[in-house]
């Protein structure tokens, strides 16, 4: 394994170290959402919310898609998902990304 392979799954992990942005990618997991579908599911007001959501899509972790002025994302490699599971389940803990949704917001997804 070359340094550069080291650094970038290091960069990878240093992305995930924050539990919002484990919630995050565990909500996207479950079909793509918006910044205000995100914010009524997770909790986190909507300017630290958008923190998060940038520094996931630097790391490629997430895509990106516009319908009017929702900005919609979506997971880039749902294998990431998976990842993050065997690490659950290594520690004997629970990681359930098949939750249904139950907040609403106003995004196209909710009102639909």
């Amino acid at each position: 394994m070359t340094q550069d392979t080291v650094n970038k799954i290091s960069e990878i992990f240093k992305v995930l170290s924050h539990p919002a942005r484990i919630q995050i990618l565990q909500e996207i997991g479950k079909g793509e959402a918006c910044v205000c579908h995100l914010e009524a599911q997770i909790g986190i007001r909507q300017a630290t919310l958008s923190q998060h959501l940038m520094a996931l899509r630097d790391a490629d972790l997430l895509d990106t898609r516009r319908d009017g002025r929702y900005i919609f994302y979506r997971l880039a490699q749902r294998e990431m998902l998976d990842t993050i599971q065997v690490v659950a389940e290594l520690m004997d803990m629970e990681f359930n990304i098949n939750e249904t949704m139950h907040k609403a917001c106003d995004c196209p997804k909710c009102c639909d």
